[in-house]
């Protein structure tokens, strides 16, 4: 943690290893899990796009139809991952300057 420059700045001192430790494992988990979405998004447009060319092979359109549902719901996948990845985010912000806050109020008790 050294030349980093972090939010607990000053705090160094009243915060332990494992505080720090915590913060990261759920920033990290956060970003795992909307890589995860995002590999779910690019699997069923890939798989969408299949169904859409496999429409030369069969003549009928119920095949053209579950690719475009495929596409579609890898655009709304990648949207709905977004959307909860960035709202967590925000949520470890706020939580992270409460807790500096907090914790700046009793350090200077």
């Amino acid at each position: 943690m050294q030349g980093r420059p972090t939010p607990y700045k000053g705090l160094e001192d009243q915060l332990i290893l494992r505080d720090h430790l915590a913060a990261d494992r759920t920033i990290l988990a956060n970003e795992r899990t909307f890589l995860a979405y995002i590999r779910t998004a690019l699997t069923l447009f890939v798989a969408g796009l299949s169904f859409v060319h496999l429409k030369e092979f069969f003549t009928s359109y119920i095949v053209e139809v579950i690719g475009v549902i495929f596409i579609l719901l890898g655009i709304a996948t990648f949207f709905v991952g977004l959307f909860r990845y960035k709202r967590m985010q925000a949520l470890i912000r706020k939580i992270k300057t409460e807790e500096l806050k907090e914790l700046e109020g009793k350090g200077s008790q």
